[in-house]
């Protein structure tokens, strides 16, 4: 049954259209995620699918007496109210009401006075009038149903259960569709799981909006795709859509090539000479000036993010070591007693749930705070570049263009210098968009700005702080593979498991109480490990409750290594050391060689020195070559 539908739907905000004649059937009981570029018209959909944004051009149909809730894109930003009074905003006209009784219910067993007990009685006797008790149990379901204490001030949550709130307001009303806009952002991956599993079980038709690879394969039944305008459903899984798509795009590709051809031949023959204009077919001149009208009107395919780091000197071999490191506030322990050792060329994510301290571990690293007990050594040469997830290196009030380059209008792009105008245009934005405030951006545009800004800055050490929020799917990608191949060190923070495990070579994992265990691998090793090590022990009822990837407790670094394996880019690293080593073999022989002629010393030191200084560096890489297979070959020996 189509709950809503949308018939020849357009919607302008100039031209062209953001949404251009568009046609969509929402059925019951399926999940539907919207995919599309930033800025392609998504969060818009969502809101004409809502109601709360009229259509230009077209038709919105809803079914019966269909309840439509949506969820919104950020958590809550008034946050003077309780949790009840908040999530009671989902009832509509009966909020106050309810609102107002459940106060007053309050104060009673507080405060029995005749004058508290004769209000509450007038309270009961309008919601007796309005049939409005089974709304009040309903908000309290909703509250049990995701363990939300009514009472608590919205002030006094984090992000991630703010947005927790918000989902509550959106469930009380119990919608038939439920429409989600980012609902991964802000949450840790324990609240991600438990925001898939609450989702999997909702009885309704879902539509939503993520970038999050994971989540969108473990709930999506059908891809709604935009791209420049046009609405396509992809009733397949989310790989499928990939391949889908992919196929699309070539056989428009091959299409438009076709069109570009005919129209070539149509132009040559149109400006020949004075023979060709008595011959003129006047059906056929009229053909070109469609074919020119049709060509005029093509939307190109959105290009694709350019991103490049700023390469700066090599570091020293230790970049950070930790010597019996503790950090904490008053009664909470964030770190207790931890030994760790970064080196150059690592890849590292911190994994756990908001507030557990992955925040406090940067900062001892880069010395703004000090550990209350341990020591911190740091390497030498560290050049950092930091991405905040909080945007707070980008000032809104700024035109893009000054936001990047502080006024100037070149900028060095790894040593070579750049117009500031054409280095944008690698991250998307256009030449018309560059003198806009940075507050008039998406927040993946900002995002995208951000690294801009970011990559600029030579580095090698790049610390990224919920970099993925609000990107689509193709710049992450593109970044994705931006670190792997990075010749730096890598700190990450990230809720995105698809992204973690894609891009580092081990894990940091807060386990709660300060303790905090390192696993060689990404997110999917690390909860490979824990699953294993909890079907090895005695299926009590403590272990059962405790089968989160939270606690991921290691007993002995030992056991730990047993169990895990080679990642994917630890595996390929593996396999293509034999062959790095051999062309430095090679290369380290020509040089030894040539040093070793009678006549190489009787040259001046101009032709020598630049020979010698090439025969150190390539003795260095390769032992740093055979160091590295020596550890790889055993870490795979110890599976």
């Amino acid at each position: 049954m189509n709950l809503i539908q949308l018939k020849n739907a357009s919607i302008l905000f100039g031209q062209p259209p953001l949404i251009d004649g568009a046609d969509l059937n929402i059925q019951t009981q399926e999940r539907v995620c919207i995919l599309g570029r930033n800025g392609s018209g998504k969060s818009t959909l969502l809101k004409v699918l809502s109601g709360e944004l009229k259509l230009d051009d077209g038709q919105r149909i809803v079914a019966g007496e269909t309840v439509i809730s949506r969820l919104e894109q950020d958590p809550p930003a008034h946050t003077d109210t309780s949790i009840f009074e908040y999530v009671a905003q989902g009832l509509g006209d009966n909020a106050t009401l309810i609102t107002e009784y459940h106060a007053q219910a309050d104060l009673v067993a507080q405060d029995a006075s005749e004058q508290a007990l004769l209000k509450l009685q007038a309270l009961q006797e309008q919601l007796d009038a309005r049939n409005a008790w089974q709304l009040e149990q309903r908000i309290d379901n909703v509250l049990t149903q995701l363990s939300l204490p009514a009472n608590t001030l919205l002030s006094d949550l984090s992000g991630g259960w703010r947005r927790k709130a918000a989902l509550a307001r959106a469930l009380v009303s119990q919608p038939d569709v439920l429409l989600l806009d980012e609902p991964t952002n802000h949450l840790d991956i324990d609240m991600v799981k438990w925001l898939e599993k609450t989702l999997l079980s909702f009885a309704g038709t879902l539509v939503f909006i993520s970038h999050d690879r994971s989540f969108i394969r473990n709930l999506a039944t059908r891809v709604v795709d935009i791209d420049r305008g046009q609405v396509t459903s992809y009733p397949v899984s989310y790989d499928k859509y990939l391949e889908q798509k992919a196929h699309d795009l070539e056989v428009e590709a091959t299409h438009q090539k076709e069109f570009d051809k005919k129209l070539a031949k149509e132009e040559v023959w149109i400006r020949q000479g004075i023979k060709a204009r008595r011959t003129r077919n006047e059906g056929r001149v009229r053909a070109l000036k469609a074919l020119r009208e049709e060509y005029k009107a093509r939307r190109k395919v959105m290009g694709t993010a350019v991103i490049q780091s700023g390469a700066g000197h090599r570091s020293g071999k230790r970049v950070f070591e930790l010597e019996h490191v503790s950090f904490g506030y008053e009664n909470l322990r964030l770190i207790d007693q931890l030994d760790l050792l970064i080196t150059r060329g690592d890849k590292l994510a911190l994994i756990g749930a908001n507030g557990c301290g992955k925040s406090s571990l940067i900062k001892l690293l880069l010395g703004d705070i000090e550990p209350q007990e341990g020591s911190v050594h740091r390497g030498v040469n560290l050049e950092i570049a930091y991405f905040d997830q909080h945007r707070s290196q980008l000032e809104l009030d700024k035109p893009l263009i000054d936001a990047i380059a502080d006024g100037k209008r070149e900028v060095m792009v790894n040593g070579a210098p750049r117009h500031v105008i054409s280095y944008l245009q690698d991250y998307l934005f256009s030449p018309e968009r560059v003198n806009a405030p940075v507050s008039t951006l998406s927040g993946g545009e900002k995002n995208r700005l951000m690294l801009a800004k970011l990559m600029l800055k030579p580095s090698n050490l790049l610390i990224l702080d919920e970099p993925t929020n609000d990107l689509d799917v193709e710049t992450l990608e593109l970044l994705e593979s931006l670190l792997v191949e990075y010749d730096g060190t890598v700190l990450l923070v990230s809720h995105d498991r698809e992204f973690i495990d894609n891009v580092v070579t081990s894990s940091l994992v807060f386990e709660g109480d300060g303790k905090i265990t390192e696993f060689v691998g990404g997110y999917s090793d690390a909860q490979a490990w824990y699953q294993q090590s909890q079907q090895e022990k005695p299926k009590t009822k403590k272990n059962i409750e405790k089968a989160t990837i939270s606690p991921l407790i290691s007993e002995n670094k030992a056991t730990q290594k047993k169990v895990n394996k080679l990642s994917y880019h630890q595996s390929r690293e593996l396999e293509s050391l034999p062959k790095e080593i051999e062309k430095l073999e090679v290369a380290l022989a020509a040089l030894q060689t040539q040093v070793n002629d009678a006549e190489f010393f009787q040259q001046g030191s101009d032709i020598t020195q630049p020979v010698l200084d090439k025969l150190q560096a390539c003795e260095h890489d390769l032992e740093v070559a055979f160091e590295r297979w020596e550890e790889l070959e055993e870490l795979k020996n110890n599976v």
